[in-house]
């Protein structure tokens, strides 16, 4: 790791010493009963990271990389319009560093997240309908997270299923309906997905499944969660991971997303589509363990993904690199190309097949003051049809919180698995591991 990644840790540390972010909410009637709040977020990420094999970066082989980037800078705004009627939007970008061009041109183009209305059909929160680009999903918790109140530094990319390939960062045009009813919590979505030829990424026809270039059909997903104490939040669809010791959070949960002939493979002269099926079980809890507030926060799901006949795409979160070359020596593995951008930090993410995933954090509130600490550990396990083995992605890490999640200084320590085609067999197998360095500071006002 580079002194100059060590010397930025600190500086960043003693320069967010006494920031408090405070909340921006405004009252439209005297009653207070119609409002809104506002919110903007930035999550800012200083890099270093061991290559995959073969990795560039702007035209020179890479096998080291440091950057500094933006992850997420976002403007939210919720507007309680009448008693029953609210409005949601979400505005803002993703994934900015140097690399980061459309058309050439560096200046990043921000998007709407999220446009959704809703409307409360019943007294209580036991049916809200709504309609727009939102973040009701099913599968999993995860699978619409509440980025800024997780216990890791970053979500489990994985869980959105289907990210920027039929979607907008996860979200989808569609009809929704969600309530709570007891300790029931479920989301209902009936979703018009966005055709892949739209995604910029669209893989050629072949013997394993990608998202099909040819027709179009509606997407159903539902999710269901059982809560044992304390009730989550509603009043927006994200999920959070954690809550530092102010709810008793025992939850169990279970989703599918469901989408007929949404995959296509060749097969000789013939071209066979597929449904994709994804399904999910899980758990969370997150409740306090001392009386002083000390704070355990463990989950664990189990995902069954069928994309169709050996899907398999690579994601790098914010890749620090921009392309491949091959080896001069012809006994190494030759890089991937056929799986989606495989250079940089990035692994096989998506996939059919089964995934293991769970993480544990502890919150120690004001070890120092008023700041707080969360050390927390995360394992992938993905069993996919075309590994030859299971593959495992580790984290490690610690947050420093200055001011709960709102000012938040975060180190992560990833280890995952690289591979290539040997170049004797033609087949898919495993090369070194190799490490990632992040440090990342939330912002949130």
């Amino acid at each position: 790791m580079p002194l100059s990644f060590c010397i930025l840790v600190v500086v960043i540390i003693v320069s967010s010493l006494g920031l408090s972010a405070q909340e921006m909410k405004f009252a439209l009637r005297d009653d207070t009963s119609s409002y809104v709040k506002v919110q903007f977020f930035t999550q800012f990420w200083a890099r270093y990271n061991e290559s995959n094999p073969g990795t560039m970066q702007q035209g020179e082989v890479a096998d080291e990389t440091f950057d500094i980037g933006i992850r997420r800078a976002r403007v939210q705004a919720f507007a309680q319009i009448s008693e029953r009627a609210s409005l949601f939007l979400h505005y803002g970008f993703n994934n900015y560093n140097t690399n980061f061009a459309i058309g050439q041109n560096r200046r990043l183009q921000a998007f709407f997240h999220d446009v959704f209305g809703e409307y409360r059909l019943t007294n209580d929160n036991a049916a809200k309908i709504g309609i727009g680009l939102s973040f009701v999903n099913g599968l999993s918790r995860f699978s619409q997270p509440a980025v800024l109140a997780m216990p890791t530094a970053d979500i489990p990319v994985f869980g959105q299923a289907t990210v920027e390939q039929i979607d907008v960062f996860g979200r989808k045009l569609g009809i929704t309906l969600r309530g709570q009813i007891g300790p029931i919590d479920y989301r209902l979505a009936l979703n018009d997905p966005f055709p892949i030829t739209s995604s910029g990424q669209p893989q050629p026809l072949g013997p394993f499944s990608n998202f099909a270039q040819v027709g179009h059909s509606l997407q159903q997903q539902a999710y269901v969660l059982w809560q044992f104490f304390d009730h989550e939040p509603h009043v927006i669809s994200n999920m959070a991971g954690a809550y530092l010791g102010k709810r008793k959070i025992f939850n169990v949960g279970s989703g599918f997303m469901r989408q007929p002939r949404a995959m296509w493979r060749s097969a000789g002269a013939d071209t066979i589509h597929e449904d994709m099926l994804l399904f999910a079980v899980e758990s969370m809890m997150d409740m306090p363990i001392t009386d002083g507030g000390t704070t355990l926060t463990m989950y664990g799901a189990h995902f069954w993904n069928d994309y169709g006949q050996g899907y398999l795409r690579f994601n790098g979160v914010m890749n620090p690199g921009t392309a491949l070359t091959t080896s001069r020596d012809s006994s190494a593995l030759a890089p991937l190309t056929r799986f989606g951008p495989s250079y940089g930090n990035a692994f096989p993410m998506f996939g059919t097949g089964r995934v293991l995933y769970g993480h544990a954090a502890v919150y120690f509130p004001k070890v120092v003051d008023v700041v707080g600490l969360m050390p927390y550990v995360s394992f992938m396990h993905a069993n996919y049809e075309r590994l030859a083995k299971p593959m495992n992605v580790f984290h490690l890490g610690c947050s420093l919180l200055l001011d709960g999640f709102r000012t938040r200084i975060t180190v992560d320590i990833q280890n995952r698995p690289t591979f290539g085609i040997d170049p004797l067999g033609g087949t898919l197998e495993y090369g070194p591991r190799k490490n990632q360095f992040v440090l990342q500071y939330q912002l949130v006002m």
